[in-house]
């Protein structure tokens, strides 16, 4: 009867243990507030720059509004995370950013170029971000389904949480993939419309203040 007993008391020590680590591993190390006048670099692709929507209904200019912060709409339309790699250093260097929203593979998905191959140039935008010591922010990207959009259940590609966690930068979830599974914020299959771009404002804004980024 010891004995059993005290195999019970090793057997809740050990699942409460393990419960303690899977919590700790799911919390992100609060960061220092960014000042008003801080500069964010929105890189990405056409979401980034608003297709679908008026000038000036794009996410990252209602960041501007939303934060107080000065952000720089690096969107071009039909980039790949492959061609983006080279012109991201020239506008850190320009921009000086102190923090950089990274929203790229669509196109790449698009095309069919190979799922290692995208998360790969992801990797290489991240790690110019990183290392030129901004905060980097990384915006998950469905792989496109008309299926699955039609359905309302698109579903961020996984090699965005594998990198976020390798590299060790924040990850932007759901944001996007919740946009585009709704008619009422989709402008066509691919791009938010003026509402989608409010809504993930909203929702990017949300996890700025959890992750201490913004008060």
């Amino acid at each position: 009867m010891v004995i059993n007993r005290q195999a019970k008391r090793r057997s809740w020590f050990l699942l409460f243990f393990l419960i303690a680590v899977l919590t700790g591993c799911g919390e992100r190390i609060a960061l220092e507030p960014l000042p008003g006048n801080t500069t964010v670099l929105a890189f990405g692709d056409s979401v980034t720059y608003g297709t679908g929507a008026a000038k000036g209904e794009d996410y990252p200019s209602r960041l501007e509004e939303a934060t107080g912060w000065s952000v720089v709409n690096a969107g071009i339309p039909g980039d790949t995370a492959r061609e983006a790699q080279a012109r991201l250093a020239p506008l850190l260097n320009q921009h000086q950013p102190g923090l950089v929203i990274i929203e790229l593979g669509g196109n790449d998905f698009l095309r069919k170029y190979s799922i290692d191959s995208v998360q790969e140039s992801l990797r290489d935008i991240v790690r110019q971000s990183r290392e030129s010591g901004a905060v980097t922010v990384l915006v998950a990207v469905p792989q496109f389904s008309l299926l699955r959009a039609t359905a309302g259940v698109l579903s961020d590609s996984p090699i965005y949480e594998a990198l976020a966690e390798e590299e060790g930068v924040l990850l932007a979830a759901d944001v996007f993939s919740d946009v585009l599974s709704q008619d009422a914020f989709r402008a066509d299959p691919i791009h938010p419309n003026a509402a989608g771009y409010e809504r993930m404002t909203k929702d990017m804004v949300a996890l700025f203040i959890q992750w201490g980024l913004l008060l």
